[in-house]
């Protein structure tokens, strides 16, 4: 195959070959009473049962506040702070939790008020900072800067239009991004639970088959496909390898730095599938302007037996636009895929689908997050930093500002649903995948765990949080 090659990001995915390991876990039972929404196991970064029962008496100190008609917002927002700060002095992650939702309050609740929120961020940013402090502190810092790119681009002064923060983030340095990326794969099994049980599950499917055909929706480095590629090569109960092709999907036009990159990553594919005696190629499929998917663009040959690939929303991922992910799984549903994977975050929706009520849905997601990376690393602040720094907090300002345009098919609808709705049908989980899981997760902290829900869906969970979860369909 002949391809255009722009120089840009050199990355040696040999790094990334599978390897075997052999461990003992210890597999507990959860029961439904363990998975209730017990406030207090989520995360010891802050503590939840303490702030579910002070919750009454705080909303409606924020309340009294609105109906004064809020005259001296600087005084009211430190009144707040001090009377928090008195109910809970040893205590600052409850006094910050309690000002982000104050803040949040402020920005979007009925009786809002965007100086009162300004000044609370004000104060916020005083007790707080993402380069240091403890858990909690480091994620408060990103929410408060989050909430503020929300409140800067509020809309106008009667807010009949509000925007939603969609600002570029901070680019970083490309070796910070490989290096947080090591790091994240070291302290936490998020990369490859996604990549292992999408893995397993694409082998189980094309077991006979002779030509596959992979279409990945954000392959990025394309680090998911060395592993399948030895595993092809490498496995003892078939007599040939089959012929794998990779569609991976670009946008914008060429030249842009999406493109070098897809380009590049397929460069490193085709060398990496040439030096274990892989059969493959590589292709590009251009998505539309509006970044919608054309299935006639695909090059499909009669027999190849058709995989859709589709990770959302992991850390180190770029979230894309949901109209977007709409029309490339309505597109691939008219292709009849022999599969169909799926790895996305696991946010729970409480209340009522409110802004405040979401963006505590968030802050409870991230700091499970944050609470089990510090329990990969507990002596490395800095690998910590640089991971919350170059990943965590851009996916922050991300999710806030998509709960702040409140699309509707975004409140508490996963994409597991959404395939459902379409027509797709659930692959159930093999034994095999499923132990694959639990022997991923420990060689990592003991806090893990993993589930199996609807027979078609893996869990990976952080205690009793859910965090992520890969599921498989097909069109049949």
């Amino acid at each position: 195959m002949t391809m255009a090659i722009d120089d840009t990001l050199e990355l040696d995915l040999s790094a990334f070959g599978s390897t075997t390991t052999t461990t003992t876990t210890t597999t507990t039972t959860t029961t439904e009473e363990d998975r209730a929404c017990n406030w207090n196991d989520w995360s010891p970064i802050v503590d939840w049962e303490a702030l579910s029962c002070n919750h009454d008496e705080f909303q409606d100190l924020i309340q009294s506040m609105m109906n004064e008609g809020v005259l001296n917002h600087a005084q009211v927002a430190e009144e707040a702070c001090n009377s928090v700060s008195t109910n809970c002095e040893d205590f600052k992650g409850l006094r910050l939790v309690h000002l982000l939702m104050a803040a949040a309050e402020a920005l979007t609740g009925l009786n809002k008020s965007h100086e009162l929120a300004r000044v609370i961020l004000v104060r916020l940013k005083e007790l707080v900072s993402p380069n240091d402090g403890t858990n909690m502190e480091r994620l408060a810092a990103y929410f408060t800067d989050s909430l503020q790119g929300l409140l800067e681009g509020a809309g106008d002064v009667q807010g009949r239009h509000l925007i939603s923060h969609n600002k570029p983030h901070q680019q970083h340095h490309q070796t910070d991004v490989l290096a947080a990326f090591q790091l994240l794969q070291d302290m936490s099994p998020y990369v490859k639970f996604g990549h292992f049980t999408a893995n397993q599950s694409i082998l189980e499917a094309v077991a006979q088959d002779r030509r596959v055909h992979i279409v990945d929706y954000d392959i990025m480095e394309g680090i998911q496909w060395p592993a399948l590629m030895q595993a092809f090569v490498s496995r003892k109960d078939v007599s040939h390898i089959p012929y794998l092709k990779i569609s991976a999907l670009s946008r914008g036009r060429s030249g842009c730095r999406s493109i070098k990159t897809i380009q590049e990553t397929g460069r490193h594919l085709i060398a990496f599938a040439a030096s274990i005696g892989q059969p493959f190629s590589f292709h590009l499929c251009k998505l539309d302007s509006d970044q919608t998917f054309q299935p006639s663009d695909l090059k499909l040959v009669k027999g190849e037996a058709l995989v859709i690939n589709c990770m959302l929303h992991l850390p180190h991922y770029s979230y894309r636009d949901s109209d977007s992910v709409a029309s490339f799984f309505a597109g691939s549903k008219t292709l009849n895929p022999r599969l169909v994977t799926l790895v996305e975050e696991e946010v729970s929706h409480s209340g009522d689908g409110g802004f405040v009520g979401r963006f505590m849905d968030t802050l409870h997601h991230y700091s499970a997050i944050y609470d089990s990376l510090l329990a990969g690393f507990p002596l490395h602040d800095r690998a910590r930093a640089l991971v919350e720094r170059v990943f965590l907090g851009p996916r922050i300002a991300g999710s806030l500002g998509r709960i702040y345009k409140s699309r509707e098919y975004e409140e508490g609808c996963s994409w597991g649903e959404w395939l459902s709705g379409v027509g797709f049908k659930p692959v159930n989980v093999s034994f095999a995948n499923h132990c694959q899981a639990k022997l991923l997760l420990g060689l990592f902290n003991d806090g893990y765990r993993v589930e199996e829900l609807a027979n078609n869906r893996l869990v990976l969970g952080w205690k009793s949080r859910r965090l992520l979860s890969a599921s498989m369909w097909n069109s049949c």
